[in-house]
């Protein structure tokens, strides 16, 4: 009885290491996105200003933004200093969990998942800039032109935050793609073979994601749905060197 009860607690410690571990990662996380709110907060009013100037450069003389909600004009600040501190805690998000599954990985793994975790970080920045700088611009431009004539554009700050976050998560999100095609290469989950002859399926695919993940319009959807092709080219082309890699 004695030896069962022993053999059950040496079962669970490495369990309980692992929760410990993971609680300690976790709360490095929260304490680097804590610490770069606490920074940003004071220039919170500047941070969305900067946000919204796609839009506010394509508004008519003197048309200005609107909060409809008593509230909006200091939560809305808040709302998006937070997500600009998770959005610079990545590298240490990212390096969190290198840090928890690195362990568990022999040598060569390791070799072959730091590069991955750089260019996942890497990929993700240039997701959120090129929709800033390039495709936010080309959608107010747009959207900008086809308002009616008698119709006064003022958007509300709320409402605003919600749509370029919607993009900016989404360019972030489908930047990843090489990482993505990479990764199921890499554990045999498909390969670059199989891949290219789906690529018709994979073109009209990407435009489906498009049509989900960004806002009811078609510039939008195809603006997210080309780099996502591209991206999945690249993808193929970087597996093979992984798949000679694991071999």
């Amino acid at each position: 009885m004695k030896n069962k009860i022993k053999m059950s607690v040496e079962d669970t410690e490495p369990l309980i290491n692992h929760f410990v571990e993971l609680r300690k990662r976790l709360l490095n996380c929260i304490i680097s996105i804590v610490f770069i709110f606490l920074i940003l907060v004071y220039f919170s009013k500047d941070i969305y200003y900067f946000i919204a100037l796609p839009l506010l450069h394509e508004m008519p003389a003197g048309a200005k933004m609107i909060a409809t909600d008593i509230t909006a004009p200091f939560l809305a600040p808040m709302k998006l200093t937070i997500m600009v501190a998770i959005f610079f805690s990545v590298p240490m998000i990212l390096y969190q969990v290198w840090a928890f599954i690195a362990p568990a990985l022999y040598h060569h793994e390791r070799k072959m998942v730091i590069p991955l975790f750089f260019f996942s970080t890497l990929l993700f920045y240039l997701g959120v800039f090129f929709a800033y700088f390039i495709v936010l611009p080309i959608i107010f431009n747009f959207l900008a032109k086809t308002i009616p004539n008698g119709i006064n554009l003022a958007t509300d700050i709320t409402n605003y935050l919600d749509f370029i976050l919607t993009i900016f998560i989404a360019f972030g999100v489908v930047f990843e793609v090489p990482i993505t095609i990479v990764l199921l290469c890499w554990s045999g989950i498909t390969t670059p073979e199989t891949l290219k002859q789906k690529r018709p399926y994979i073109f009209v695919s990407a435009f489906v994601i498009g049509m989900f993940l960004t806002p009811p319009d078609v510039f939008s959807q195809t603006l997210l749905a080309i780099p996502t092709y591209c991206l999945f080219e690249i993808g193929l082309f970087l597996s093979r060197y992984y798949i000679g890699k694991k071999v």
